[in-house]
């Protein structure tokens, strides 16, 4: 049941009528697709992730993004990888639950409307791991949407 409640779509950052990356995001982590370039070896591709910053391109080029993330991640945790014709960038959040409106600092943030959609889904997320038993793939809030991070004492771990 959890899988129905895994992001349906990903949100795109689009710069200069072009797409950037793709992203979606969980409890846990926040993925980066990225379309790679034809025609360009794959070992050239370099990505390096620090806790506040990340920072991808082809090695003896300038970055293709050199950015702030929004919010620190689990550098210990957080990778990348080559898929077919992508490179797929998973930040572990420091903050489990925190709802990110962004990967990167000021730029592609979700307008009000998407960014609530996203705490709702992983609120309802939330509610999912923490009671596995129930469906809560047909669950609405009305009004407000708790932070999935704090509500009621916050997350439980372990």
């Amino acid at each position: 049941m959890a899988e129905k409640l895994a992001p349906e779509k990903s949100h795109s950052y689009i710069h200069n009528g072009q797409k950037v990356f793709d992203w979606d995001q969980t409890l846990e982590e926040v993925n980066m697709y990225i379309d790679l370039p034809p025609n360009v070896p794959k070992k050239l591709f370099s990505c390096k992730i620090d806790s506040k910053h990340v920072e991808v391109g082809i090695k003896g080029n300038p970055p293709y993004l050199n950015h702030d993330l929004t919010f620190p991640v689990k550098t210990d945790c957080s990778f990348w990888t080559l898929e077919d014709n992508m490179m797929h960038i998973t930040l572990q959040k420091r903050e489990k639950g925190q709802t990110w409106s962004s990967p990167i600092m000021g730029q592609a943030e979700l307008d009000p409307y998407a960014a609530d959609l996203e705490q709702k889904r992983l609120m309802l997320q939330r509610f999912q791991e923490e009671n596995p038993g129930f469906d809560f793939t047909q669950a609405q809030f009305s009004g407000n949407c708790p932070d999935p991070r704090t509500f009621m004492g916050g997350i439980r771990s372990g």
